[in-house]
């Protein structure tokens, strides 16, 4: 572990891969294996809710090549993470327990993986568990991922249960691992296990090869070199069309040798993986970036990480050219780009590279450089966030951030002490820097409102506002932002009448108030005659109206959609004034609102939820017990697409709730539709709150 970090000449020599895997899959594990399997001494990393819940790098030598291997959290509520992990990587391992199966949050990370047309292996795990089955996993990823997945080795058992090693399909040789050292022979007998699925594999490698003359040649019964077959499946896996399958076992690191093979021989080079498009700061269209360390700068921030005493430290992928320590580079943020903004303003900068640090194992060292298609560690950029662009000051450059999750789970929080008070913004700041999917506003209502993505990002949120930042905070009920509005017809006298020696205060204004449609906000009209309120009180009046209002006449929530009238009055020629009017105007107003006369509104979201079909009714069920509004259902690749009106007093847990009702599948949005009347049976505790 004490080794320099390697410096790379060409991108030809670097391999980007990142883990993918359910919680509990074994993911971990075998990220663990991999990094023992080429690092002497290395014992591991300890596991903790801090590296479960984070993108964690840790790079490896084998061969002539350069491995980073990024571990992506599989809960989803870190589905942010994960995406910066597939932009940085240029393949990925996905690893399926063989024990669990593939349940709805295994498919939602593989069409993670399919949406960036990521090329994957799968490591199947778990294969010693009672119940697992090599062929009716095999089977079941076949059914849910497509054909293109196939078996790359077979499991070989060296007990009854027990996976001892396995057989390379295409080399012939079994990897015996039952003896502590791996142990290659070849095959000397047939296997029907072998034939099952060697034809098929061959088949589909030949498919995909350049050489139209290799299936009349195979089918004609000629035995094909393999070296020229690992290089046609080099070619499929690097275009995302065969996904191998590659029987593991962590506990013994059966697989783990043959998974470094693929890695090195079978996975793309960062050349041979597009590199994501780029614009100017202004939008303006630029060429791609070529994976090439002569080209122009052009690098992205996959993570950022703020520690109290050191400052922020950031995960940085070169798509393109050099960088080199001490360059001044550019900085750009432009995430209202693509929409995701809140929080988060557009930002550009000149800023100087002082140190950069490579992994060596979970351990960083120092290098003056890095080139195209790397992934190295550089401290104290004090203006880059995450997703942020780094390119070169003469031609300044913007990659566009991954698709970041809408933190959709409120957590109202307040300062546990006033000592927490006067941190409390600081550390709150540093949080939305590290973690883009954090968004914090005030929700409408006097709290404060911390939005997450589920229970155990908000968990994490507040475990680091303690450990990091000494700041506790306490959590308390979210308060929904109701309204009030008049349901009728009402009219008042307000009248401020008080004599207490000297000047006195007089006035006296007659007011109908009538409710107006949805959205109509507030009208006031002037209908006095003869000079009963005189001219320059009229503004009095109407602005006594406007600030009781604004505080509400009924239950303390602001009124809208209303229509108030100044008809008549009475004024006196020496105690009027205009505290007197104001006075006056808002106690008419108090005055027309009584339970007959005003209710209150719930704010409505727009609420779109994507389901899989099996969960369909499960999940309309459920809306309809929020008191949503169906509005209609659609299907598109098997999911179920569902849209409602809900009240957002139903909404508040519904992240949480949404992952029960489809195991983990299910998401939603939400945006804001407008106020409705809240029902009768409701309206109760907040009057009387």
């Amino acid at each position: 572990m004490s080794a320099a970090a390697m410096q790379v000449t060409s991108p030809d020599d670097v391999r980007n891969v990142v883990l993918i895997g359910n919680a509990g899959s074994g993911k971990t594990s075998l990220f663990e294996q991999l990094l023992k399997a080429r690092l002497i001494g290395y014992r591991g990393e300890k596991e903790d809710a801090e590296r479960a819940a984070q993108l964690y790098l840790a790079s490896l030598v084998t061969g002539d090549v350069l491995v980073n291997l990024l571990d992506a959290p599989g809960h989803p509520d870190f589905v942010g993470e994960l995406r910066a992990g597939i932009r940085a990587a240029d393949a990925a391992i996905f690893v399926i327990s063989a024990a669990d199966g593939i349940d709805g949050a295994a498919q939602a990370l593989w069409d993670e993986c399919a949406a960036a047309n990521l090329p994957r292996i799968i490591a199947l795990t778990k294969l010693d568990a009672g119940h697992a089955d090599f062929d009716s996993s095999v089977a079941e990823a076949q059914d849910k991922f497509g054909e293109g997945v196939l078996p790359t080795h077979v499991p070989t058992l060296s007990s009854p249960g027990v996976v001892g090693g396995n057989i390379g399909l295409l080399s012939l040789e079994e990897h015996d691992y039952s003896g502590g050292d791996v142990v290659n022979r070849k095959l000397t007998a047939d296997d029907s296990h072998v034939e099952t699925y060697r034809g098929p594999l061959i088949e589909a490698i030949i498919q995909e090869a350049e050489d139209d003359s290799l299936m009349e040649r195979y089918l004609g019964g000629e035995e094909l070199d393999t070296d020229y077959l690992l290089d046609d499946l080099r070619k499929a896996v690097a275009t995302a069309n065969l996904f191998p399958v590659v029987p593991v076992a962590s506990n013994t690191g059966v697989g783990v040798e043959e998974l470094l093979r693929l890695i090195e021989h079978g996975f793309p080079t960062p050349s041979l993986h597009p590199n994501p498009a780029i614009v100017t700061p202004d939008g303006k269209d630029l060429p791609t970036p070529p994976t090439d360390p002569a080209a122009p700068l052009v690098a992205q921030v996959i993570r950022t990480t703020t520690d109290p005493f050191a400052g922020r430290l950031s995960m940085v992928r070169i798509f393109s050219g050099t960088l080199h320590a001490e360059d001044v580079v550019h900085v750009s943020g432009h995430r209202s780009r693509i929409g995701q903004g809140g929080g988060h303003p557009d930002h550009d900068a000149d800023e100087r590279v002082g140190l950069i640090q490579a992994a060596v194992g979970s351990e960083l060292k120092p290098r003056p450089t890095a080139i195209a298609g790397e992934i190295v560690m550089v401290p104290k950029l004090t203006t880059a966030e995450t997703g942020d662009t780094l390119s070169a000051k003469d031609r300044p450059a913007v990659v566009d951030a991954w698709n970041l999750p809408e933190p959709l789970l409120p957590l109202a929080i307040r300062a546990a002490t006033r000592n927490d008070e006067d941190k409390l913004a600081g550390a709150l700041q540093r949080l939305a820097v590290e973690d883009t999917t954090v968004r914090l506003d005030r929700g409408g209502s006097d709290q404060l409102v911390l939005w997450t993505t589920g229970q155990a990002h908000a968990d994490l949120l507040i475990a680091r506002l303690v450990d990091r930042y000494g700041v506790k905070v306490e959590q308390e009920e979210l308060k929904i932002p109701l309204r009030e509005t008049f349901i009728a017809k009402a009219t008042a006298l307000g009248r401020h009448v008080k004599q207490s020696g000297g000047h006195g205060q007089y006035a006296v204004c007659n007011i109908e108030v009538e409710p107006l449609p949805r959205g109509g906000g507030f009208e006031f009209v002037d209908k006095v005659v003869g000079g009963a309120v005189p001219r320059q009180f009229i503004p009095s009046v109407e602005k006594g109206i406007r600030n009781q209002l604004d505080k509400g006449v009924f239950a303390g929530f602001p009124m809208v959609d209303v229509r108030v009238t100044l008809f008549d009055g009475k004024s006196h020629s020496v105690d009027s004034s205009d505290m007197a009017f104001q006075l006056a105007g808002s106690l008419a107003i108090k005055e027309a609102a009584t339970p007959k006369t005003v209710a209150l509104l719930e704010p409505l979201d727009l609420v779109t939820v994507t389901v899989g079909e099996e969960y369909l009714g499960a999940a309309m069920t459920d809306l309809t017990g929020r008191r949503g509004q169906l509005l209609g259902t659609d299907s598109e690749n098997h999911k179920a697409i569902i849209r409602a009106l809900v009240p957002q007093t139903e909404l508040a847990r519904y992240a949480i709730d949404l992952r029960g009702i489809a195991h983990g599948s299910g998401t939603f949005t939400r945006e804001f539709h407008g106020y409705e009347l809240l029902p009768t049976n409701l309206m109760e505790k907040y009057v009387k709150a």
